[in-house]
Parts: structure tokens; sequence; C-alpha cells
């Protein structure tokens, strides 16, 4: 599944290396555009001569030891960090929604720079480098087949790597007493608040039930755990509906739960529809972004506004939200309330649970106060 461009042609990148003209497919999800300049480097290219080169915009392509190259990118993540434009004095009188825009592109200027130190691998994923990791079955966990050499940058490949590692490990939800395992690319259930939130909600009914943009699966999981005799789930990501199918035939719950390919809702209607919509109104720059921007709440006006057509007339919607966009000046909580109005629904109840990851508590995180105020939502909505 190596990235195409528009046409559906393969992306190649060209450089010249010992006076012979070369090419490999270009491997771009998780990163920019293929760079315009290559040249190659080993061993004897110091950190600092490598950084005043990323910074011109020139990409490396590694030609020595694999451990030295990891060490090069730590050496030159420090340098990248160092160089970050100070925070100005006025920082405090920066609005929220200032601080988070400011926040994003330093991010994605951070991983521009740092996405210029390069990797060639074979058409099996191998890597010809001294000290190389095996890292075939990763990639093609990640990537499909790969027929024919392709570079991409060292940070995506141990996104690759630490993804395969995880997904081999799994995420344990202590709400079905079992492990989520999690494919390259499809959102992981880290944040169990919701998942709880999910768990201990009275159900409407246990006849049958929506799961609109399952994802892994879990939350269809967590409804059949609880009694729900039939979970449609529904996504239009392919790779997560394999992810989702790869999860229910581990939990045995073939039998209870239907995966469907579809853009929000499967046919027909149901007493108890779920959506955990991405939670932030802004554009993704990256695939796996997706699960966490949601440009113009397109999803979340779409399942807001098909619940009438699709719930049964006593049915319930459960909207799982976050406030972190309010606090961040993305979005009101009054363009929420009017959006449930609008959609003809009603609120009948709320379930709140406060964040436990790690960020909430990080103060030295750029969004560490719309963090802290953070609070997740259950929206128990019926139709008017």
């Amino acid at each position: 599944m190596l990235e195409t461009s528009s046409n559906a042609e393969p992306v190649h990148v060209r450089w010249t290396e010992n006076e012979q003209a070369r090419s490999a497919r270009w491997y771009a999800q998780n990163s920019s555009a293929p760079p315009k300049r290559i040249i190659t480097a080993d061993d004897t290219l110091s950190a600092d001569a490598a950084y005043r080169l990323i910074s011109q915009g020139t990409a490396l392509l590694w030609r020595g030891d694999f451990q030295n190259a990891r060490q090069l990118l730590q050496a030159l993540t420090r340098r990248v960090d160092k160089r970050k434009k100070p925070v100005p004095a006025d920082e405090a009188a920066l609005s929220p929604i200032d601080t988070f825009n400011r926040h994003r592109l330093q991010q994605s200027q951070r991983s521009q720079l740092l996405n210029k130190l390069l990797i060639e691998l074979g058409p099996d994923a191998g890597i010809a480098l001294r000290r190389a990791p095996d890292v075939r079955d990763a990639c093609r966990a990640a990537l499909g087949e790969t027929p024919e050499p392709f570079l991409l940058p060292l940070r995506a490949l141990q996104g690759i790597i630490g993804a395969y590692e995880w997904k081999k490990k799994g995420v344990s939800i202590s709400a079905l007493g079992r492990r989520i395992h999690v494919d390259y690319g499809v959102f992981s259930p880290n944040r169990g608040e919701y998942i709880d939130l999910i768990a201990r909600a009275p159900l409407p009914t246990q006849e049958l039930a929506f799961d609109i943009g399952t994802g892994s699966g879990v939350l269809a999981a967590v409804l059949a755990h609880r009694g729900v005799r039939k979970v449609i789930a529904t996504d239009q990501d392919p790779r997560a509906l394999a992810c989702a199918e790869e999860n229910i035939a581990m939990l045995d719950l073939g039998g209870v739960i239907t995966l469907q390919h579809a853009d929000l809702f499967p046919a027909g209607r149901s007493g108890l529809i779920v959506c955990n919509p991405p939670w932030l109104p802004a554009k993704p720059t990256v695939a796996i972004e997706r699960a966490i921007y949601d440009p113009d709440n397109t999803m979340l006006l779409g399942f807001l506004n098909g619940l009438a057509s699709h719930l049964t007339p006593d049915g319930e919607g459960w909207l799982i939200m976050s406030d972190l966009a309010e606090h961040l000046g993305l979005r009101s909580r009054e363009f929420l309330l009017e959006a449930f109005t609008d959609a003809g629904l009603r609120v009948i109840d709320r379930l709140d649970a406060r964040p436990t990851h790690p960020k909430a508590t990080d103060d030295a995180d750029p969004l560490h106060a719309a963090r802290s105020a953070e609070t997740t939502s259950l929206w128990r909505l019926a139709l008017h």
C-alpha cells in the first residue's frame, strides 16, 4: 500500500550516486512531498553538517551504519528543538486558538526537517546497512507488498517498527478484560475513559446497535460484551475494517458483530447508535490524524443529522465527545447544543469523565491549560 500520486502512478524520487542515476519509489503516507534534492551520507557526516544540509532543504540518504543513523536522528532532533522560536513575552496573552495554531505549525516544521533523513529498503523491505534490524514483517504489516526498492524517512520507519511492536503487545481494555490489537494507521484506544463511558451507560436496547466509525472495533466489542445481541459496525477505511475484523475474530464475537464498509450509517434503524468522531475541527496533515481532526465538523454533523432517519422512535444516539475543542477555541458549546437542536435531537443525559492520559498533567505541554481542563462526555441523545 505504498502511496501513489493522484493519477495512480507510483511516486518516484531520483538522485545521483557514484555518478550513476538512481531512483526508487517514495513512501509518503506520514511525511511530506518527495524531497527535491537528495545526497548520500554516511558515518563521516557530522551532526552539525547534517543539520545545515537539512535546514537548506537537502535530504540525506543514509549509507552508513544503521545504528549511527538512529544516533544522528537523535542529534538532529536536539538541534531542531533547540532552534525553536523563543516564546514571545506576551505568550500568556495569546488566545487558546492562537496557541494551538502556533503549536501545530511548529510541529509541522519540525517534522519536515527531521523527515529529511532517509533510508532505502529493498523490494522485500530489507535494509542493506550494517547493524540494520529485520523490519520486513513490520513493513509488510504496514505497507503491504513492496514490489520495488523504496525510500522513506527514518522517523517513518521507526513509527512502523513501533506500531508493529504495539500491535503484537496490544492495548489492555478493562471493559473487556482482554487486549485489542491495533494495526499501523488505525487509531489506538489508549484513552480508556471514553471506553469506560460506553461500558457504564444504561443500554436502551440489547437487540441491535450501530457503531459508526468503528476503527479498531473496540466499542462494538464492548457493546457485544455487555450483551447486545447484534452490532453492525461501519467504517470507510479498509485498513480499519481489516483491523476490526482481526480483533472481532480474536474475541470470538464474529457471530454478534457484522462489519460494513460505509460512510457513517448502515441501512435500516436501530435502538442504539454509537459514534466517537474525531474531536477537533481542524485539518489533518497526515493520514493517522484523520482520527483526531474533523475538518468543518463534517463527521460530527453527519452523525447528528443522520440520527433521525436511522434511530427507532424510542432509540438513543450516543455521542462520545471531548470538550478539548472548546477549551482551544475551535468550537463552542453553543455550536454543539445548536447542532443537536437543528438535527431534531434532545439530550437525555450526559456522562462525564476526566482524562487520565499523561499530557493532562504535563505542564510543559504547550496545550496544558486546555488539556488540564478537558472533560470527555457521552451525550445520550433522543429524537424530539
